[in-house]
């Protein structure tokens, strides 16, 4: 099966309707933020301050931090932790006190209908750049194939339409596939996110034709970074239902933009790449 007997359906970024609501809430509780939650230091990080026990953060400049995070104001987010660290807290503090509440805030703010679903997944990409930034990387998952096959999906870098992520995650949960939806905005992070554990698959979606200049050099990153030397990557989105395009320009599997057919395609390039491996 190729990419292009494959029914092409558009998942642009678009404001979720209610019958999927329940779908993408339960992606960003289960996975969005306990990822962004369960960080550790990388030694980076100016971790430790000797004043730093007697500083505390009130909880109206959480409130404030996870404000400018939804209305995705990088610079004034970033420039109010920065504050807190002129101020005299250490990397660690500022994660468990700022991020960590702030976080967690934007869960509460989801489920209230207080924030929509673009402001959410903005705020959430922004205190995800701001970890990484301050020294804070994610622990990693497994480091070896498991009973289950294993799917990282991810938007290519400069797009956040982590709607479509959404639904085709879905469509991997229900055929008994462990999802991860990865919201690194950057080659770095998706390629730092590869090698960080074990993926038998990795589908990247792009959305507009200014990702297809960076897409093979991304690939070939995650390629070479990902913990499985034999790892079939996978593209979709939306820019393949405009134009055709061969997988292999890019140094990929295949394109396929149909999320039903990605889980048949999923298992038969996985197939291929484990049998490729054998003598």
């Amino acid at each position: 099966m190729t990419a292009q007997s494959a029914q092409r359906i558009s998942l642009a970024a678009e404001p979720p309707d209610e019958g999927c609501r329940h779908l993408i809430s339960s992606v960003i509780e289960t996975q969005i933020i306990p990822r962004l939650l369960q960080a550790h230091p990388n030694g980076a990080g100016r971790l430790t301050q000797e004043n730093d026990q007697t500083i505390r953060i009130p909880e109206s400049d959480v409130v404030e931090f996870a404000n400018l995070c939804l209305l995705n104001d990088a610079i004034l987010a970033n420039s109010f932790a920065d504050q807190l660290v002129r101020d005299g807290l250490s990397h660690v503090s500022i994660f468990m006190q700022l991020i960590t509440p702030a976080a967690r805030y934007l869960g509460v703010a989801w489920e209230t209908d207080t924030a929509d679903f673009v402001q959410v997944t903005n705020g959430l990409m922004r205190m995800h750049e701001i970890t990484h930034r301050i020294g804070f990387e994610y622990q990693a998952g497994p480091r070896k194939p498991g009973p289950r096959n294993r799917i990282m999906l991810a938007c290519a870098p400069g797009s956040q339409h982590i709607l479509g992520l959404t639904i085709v995650s879905e469509f991997f949960n229900k055929e008994g596939w462990q999802t991860v939806v990865e919201i690194s905005s950057s080659a770095e992070g998706l390629i730092h996110a590869a090698a960080n554990e074990w993926f038998d698959v990795i589908g990247i979606s792009v959305a507009i034709e200014s990702q297809l200049d960076g897409l093979e050099t991304l690939v070939t990153g995650i390629r070479k970074a990902s913990q499985n030397a034999n790892v079939a990557i996978l593209l979709g989105g939306p820019i393949f239902t405009l134009r055709h395009f061969n997988a292999t320009e890019f140094g990929a599997c295949e394109i396929c933009t149909d999320p039903k057919v990605a889980v048949k395609l999923a298992l038969v390039t996985k197939s291929a790449a484990e049998q490729n491996t054998r003598p």
